[in-house]
This record gives structure tokens, sequence and C-alpha cells, in this order.
């Protein structure tokens, strides 16, 4: 429709303005939901895997979904059941530790030491400051943070039921799903389409079993060597902060053990653990990097190191932790997309 009037055409640029910004908050007040949808579509896709592996091995595909539902249901459990006592019961310790702790730094006793260690040091000053700090704390914003860090917490927790569910959802009719889509392209283009479409499903999925192999990998090698080598306390809680943490790509697994050696050194005290965890976490770092990460991820996702790099940082930046994670098969997708659609277009002009 051609608009002769400058008046219409302002008018109905305005519209498209205001109705660009009306979709633009409504895709920001749902961005969590498309969150919770994008874990759990990429979860499922990882463990599409097994699905198909039981499968290859005469197993019914109800029965593969079923079993791969039921081990995913109890793993949930058993870290629910296993994990999170422990670290409740933990976090319960630490806080005791705490509030013997503070009257201890305030003590006059603690304050000579101090000045007779670290004479340089003004140690009335931070004392005195401390004091006033500690007078100064106001009742109702503890009992506020207290509050807000429950719900944050219950909130986490409801996520992370929500993409369980839609988890299974999404394993159970990943097929159907699958199918819909590729009824939408057109007969003509639609074999090479699902190959390439089957290929990127194929690479998500080795990424995610991957990434999740190198995370039990460190977690249960972190619990092992925390608890019977250097009897560290709180192990079960240091060990889940290392699993957590080897999820993210290239950053996480260094974040995790600079987390934990300084948590160490908080629990225990500057002695010969901190230095043996220091030490024990730049040696797993140099082997996971070296041996460990190439020859899972090489089997997963063919992908040059700067391009790894590239992606991990630029998913982080737009999406966090859940960017950072989709951003490595997100590369080898369009990597692949480019070897098999523009190149071959390319030299066939």
């Amino acid at each position: 429709m051609k608009i002769d009037n400058p008046f219409r055409l302002g008018l109905f640029g305005g519209l498209g303005v205001i109705v660009a910004i009306g979709i633009g908050g409504a895709i920001g007040n749902l961005a969590t939901i498309l969150t919770y949808v994008g874990a759990a579509i990429f979860i499922a896709l990882g463990l599409d895997p097994l699905v198909s592996y039981l499968e290859k091995h005469r197993w019914p595909r109800w029965l593969a979904i079923l079993t791969v539902l039921v081990g995913v249901l109890g793993a949930f459990t058993g870290l629910v059941f296993a994990i999170i006592p422990v670290v409740t019961d933990q976090i319960e310790n630490l806080v005791e530790q705490v509030q013997v702790l503070i009257p201890v730094i305030t003590s006059g006793s603690f304050a000579n030491d101090l000045k007779t260690t670290l004479p340089w040091l003004p140690v009335d000053d931070l004392v005195g400051q401390l004091n006033s700090f500690i007078e100064d704390l106001d009742v109702v914003s503890i009992g506020g943070g207290v509050l807000q860090a429950g719900l944050s917490i219950a909130n986490g927790v409801f996520g992370g039921i929500i993409v369980l569910i839609l988890t299974l959802y999404f394993v159970s009719s990943l097929g159907t799903i699958k199918r819909g889509m590729y009824r939408l392209v057109p007969a003509s283009k639609r074999a090479s389409f699902v190959d390439i479409a089957e290929q990127i499903s194929a690479s998500v999925g080795r990424f995610v079993m991957g990434q999740g192999a190198l995370a039990l990998i460190n977690g249960v090698l972190s619990f092992l060597i925390l608890t019977l080598v250097f009897h560290v306390q709180y192990s079960a809680l240091l060990a889940f902060i290392a699993l957590i943490g080897s999820l993210i790509p290239l950053v996480g697994t260094v974040s995790a053990s600079v987390i934990i050696t300084l948590s160490v050194l908080l629990f225990e005290g500057w002695g010969w653990q901190v230095i043996g965890v220091g030490i024990w976490y730049l040696v797993y770092m140099q082997v996971e990097a070296y041996l460990i990460t190439p020859r899972i991820m090489n089997s997963a996702v063919a992908l040059p190191g700067v391009v790894v790099v590239i992606a991990a940082l630029a998913g982080g930046t737009l999406l966090g932790v859940l960017g950072a994670l989709v951003a490595i098969p997100v590369a080898a997708s369009v990597l692949l997309i480019v070897r098999q659609v523009v190149i071959p277009r390319q030299n066939t002009l």
C-alpha cells in the first residue's frame, strides 16, 4: 500500500514503533519462562542420545524413554535427599562458628594479641569500627535480607522443578516435536533440512553429555580429595560447588577452584590444607584442559579453540550462564550449516 500523505506515514510509523515496544515488553516479561523452556529443551536434547542408544540395543522407544525419565527423576531425588541436608547442616555449623567468632574478635584479648603480632596495624580503630557496625545492625533490615534470601532460594527451587517438568515433557515428545517442525519445511528441501537438523540435535546432545561428564568427574574427585586427603570441613558443599562450576564452559572450573580454595582458607585457616587444595586444583585444571576436555569434547563438537572461546564469552555476556552453555553448540550448529549449505552453494556459483 502506497502512502502519499506524510501525516498518515508518520501515524503508521508511530503505530509500528508502539507495537514493537509492546512486543519487546512482552518478551521481557516472559524472559524467565523463555529461559526455563530453553534450559529444558537443552537438557532434553542432551538426554536424547541416551534414548537413541537404548533404541539401538533393541529397546522399545517407550521403554527407553521411561528408563531415561526414571533415571532423571532418581538423580534429582538423590541430589535433593543426599546433598541438600548435608549442605544445610554444614551451613548451620558455619553460622554457629561465626556467632562464636565475633565475640572473640571483639574481645580485648584478641586485640592485644593482634597488636603484639602486627604492631603496625591500627587494631583499635578496626575493632571500634567492627563494634559500631555490629551495634548499628538493624534487626528489621537483617530480617528483610534473610526473607529476601529465602524467597530467592524458593524461586530457584521452583524454577528447578519447572525445568524438570518441562524436561520430562520434551524428552517424551521430542520425536513428535521434530516431526511437526519438519512438516513446515517445503518437501523439496525437507530431506536436506532433516539431515542437518538431526546432526545439530546430535551435536547438542553430545555436548550436554560431555559437559555433564566433566562436571561429574570434577565433583566426585573434589569430594574424595577434600574428604580423604585434606580432611576439609564442608567437603560436600565444596564438591557441589565444583560440580556446578564445571557445568560452565571455560571459566566455571577456574572460578569454582578459586572459591573452594578461599573457602578452605576461611574454614581451616592458613596452613598446609590451603596450599594443598590450591596445588590440587592447579594440577586438576591442567589435566582437565589438556587431557580430559579434548577427549570428551572432540567427539562431541568439533570446533576450533578460538571459536569455543569467542562463543562462550559472547553467550555469557548476552544470556549469562545459560548463554555460555548454549553458545558452544550454537556455534557448532552455525559452522555445520556453513560447511554443508553455504560453502556447497558458493561452489556452484
